[in-house]
């Protein structure tokens, strides 16, 4: 596994919803700014602001439920990565309990054409650290 970016939250009222837990939408919510936190960790030294990441793909298992004020730990690193995919993988937990484990699939884009960018060696060196 590569190196784990890690966040704490505490789960807020706006993150409720009618079944008193947090709402689905919330954690692809929480998946986004873990993944760009991580992202902006990665690139602090050498930014790659001609590239940005857009989401192929997402899958998610749901196995527990958050509740208002429990701390959640989520957690993310980089998985496969070729052509211009890469993997990134997610996990929410509170208590040691597992609440969700995701997968996610973006695409590199440049950032001036939005069209698809291999991936290449300077972005890799990037992410080598975290592999």
């Amino acid at each position: 596994m590569s190196t784990v970016f890690q966040l704490k939250h505490v789960v807020e009222i706006a993150d409720i919803d009618d079944l008193n837990h947090v709402n689905n939408a919330v954690y692809v919510k929480w998946m986004d700014a873990i993944a760009h936190q991580h992202w902006v960790a990665l690139t602090s030294k050498h930014p790659l602001p001609q590239f940005i990441w857009v989401v192929l793909r997402h899958e998610i298992d749901y196995t527990g439920q958050a509740v208002l004020n429990d701390l959640v730990i989520s957690k993310t690193w980089v998985g496969d990565t070729k052509g211009f995919k890469s993997e990134r993988h997610f996990e929410f937990s509170t208590n040691e309990k597992l609440l969700v484990k995701a997968k996610t699939i973006y695409g590199m884009l440049d950032a001036k054409t939005y069209k698809p960018s291999r991936i290449r060696e300077n972005v890799l060196k990037v992410l080598e650290p975290f592999k």
